[in-house]
């Protein structure tokens, strides 16, 4: 994490503020105009994407998972790279690899390096569980250091750089779940249902036509870089970063601040990157908002989406079918 807010200073840092949240309007139009419904979602993968994280986004099939990121990449004008994660695939496929070329004319031969899908504004990696942990591993370094090492060479990520993945909550047979430590890496998980009958009646009225739908650029990815820079300058003031950081200790069950619901259901709890991952999603949407601050409605409002792939449940919350609401109740801040 970068190093503590300053604060934001002067006219320029308020304007743009206002551009944000003219921007946040803008692009939800556009959105809207290929997606039905699912404003939360939006709003969620909006917030992330301003404040730099990584998303994994989990619902059935059918739900316009790929093309709600393709969408938002094509409204951000940033470049988008799809991945199909498959049993066969290999870390390679990925990242890159090193081919031997022939110069003509001199015969001479020397390795250039190939970059992968992996070398995009946005990477939609489609069904990350379906491919084994070396290989879903192969995202780790690209995620976290935004750098790939390939044979002793190092890249930079292009800037902007998003990982959004899909899972597929139903279908686990011949599936790899994601390990404890790669989804720590997941700033959000954002959970998709199903739409409402109007919304599903609108859906197939404006996809079964032969109207196709242009979605025109909102940002540039130099903009961008902008507003995140300027979230991340939003201050928190203290009791916010209290407050976050006491969710963040309420949900492990050794913790002296853990409620009730967390010691009967929970093994392990979240870890110190949930504090800043609230902080940071509580700063995006003050920001989104217009708003030169965060306060604690809206540490509340991202903490679903921030914990709830971090909490390593038990057999009884299994067997009691709990919900994020039975399990984590917020507490009063304390100052």
């Amino acid at each position: 994490m970068s190093a503590p807010s300053a604060g934001l200073s002067g006219a320029d840092d308020l304007a743009l503020l206002g551009k944000l949240a003219e921007a946040r309007a803008a692009l939800r139009a556009q959105i809207a105009r290929r997606i039905v419904g699912q404003a939360h979602i939006v709003d969620d993968l909006v917030a992330a994407l301003l404040a730099g994280g990584h998303v994994v986004l989990v619902g059935v099939p059918g739900l316009a998972k790929t093309l709600l990121v393709q969408t938002v990449s094509q409204a951000l004008a940033l470049s988008f790279s799809r991945v199909q994660f498959t049993p066969d695939l290999m870390p390679s496929d990925i990242t890159g690899t090193e081919l031997m070329e022939e110069e003509p004319g001199t015969g001479r031969r020397a390795f250039r390096f190939v970059q992968g899908p992996i070398f995009a504004n946005v990477v939609l990696a489609d069904e990350i569980n379906r491919a084994p942990p070396k290989t879903q591993a192969a995202l780790l370094q690209a995620m976290q250091e935004r750098t790939v090492t390939v044979a002793g060479h190092t890249y930079n990520m292009p800037s902007p750089f998003f990982v959004l993945a899909t899972q597929n909550p139903i279908e686990q047979e011949g599936t790899y779940p994601l390990p404890e430590a790669q989804l720590d890496r997941f700033m959000f998980e954002l959970r998709l249902g199903y739409p409402t009958r109007e919304e599903e009646e609108q859906i197939v009225q404006s996809t079964t036509g032969a109207t196709s739908l242009d979605i025109s650029p909102v940002l540039t990815a130099e903009e961008l870089l902008a507003l995140q820079r300027l979230v991340r300058r939003l201050p928190a003031a203290p009791s916010v970063v209290s407050y976050a950081v006491q969710v963040a200790r309420s949900t492990r069950p050794d913790d002296p601040e853990a409620t009730p619901g967390v010691k009967k259901y929970v093994s392990w709890g979240a870890g110190p990157r949930a504090s800043q991952y609230l902080v940071l999603g509580a700063k995006a949407r003050a920001a989104m908002d217009g708003r030169a601050a965060p306060d604690f409605d809206d540490v509340r409002a991202v903490a679903p989406s921030v914990l709830g792939h971090r909490l390593v449940l038990n057999f009884q919350a299994e067997a009691d079918k709990a919900t994020f609401k039975d399990i984590v109740q917020f507490p009063t801040p304390t100052r």
